[in-house]
């Protein structure tokens, strides 16, 4: 059965789009995610004081590919938008 075939029993109506893809995962967290601009230098959770920070190449959809600069410019890491916080 899919989801468009799914309707309130009680109602006898389906659920709107804004109600099926408006829910909240079971793992999501309620954690706003800031916009990181490339360029700008970021920590990761738990970021050793020693290591300095990353500096962020590109977001998109839910991942960020940040470098050191002293890895070079063809060398990045794919990191989670979540685990990042401006520095």
């Amino acid at each position: 059965m899919s989801a468009n075939n799914v309707f309130n029993i009680k109602s006898g109506r389906r659920p709107s789009l804004r109600a099926r893809f408006c829910r909240k995962s079971r793992g999501a967290s309620n954690r706003v995610l800031e916009l990181l601009a490339p360029g700008s230098f970021v920590t990761l959770d738990n970021h050793p004081k020693d290591l300095p920070p990353f500096q962020v190449i590109e977001c998109r959809g839910g991942l960020c590919w940040v470098r050191q600069q002293a890895w070079g410019q063809n060398v990045q890491w794919e990191v989670e938008h979540r685990r990042l916080t401006s520095a």
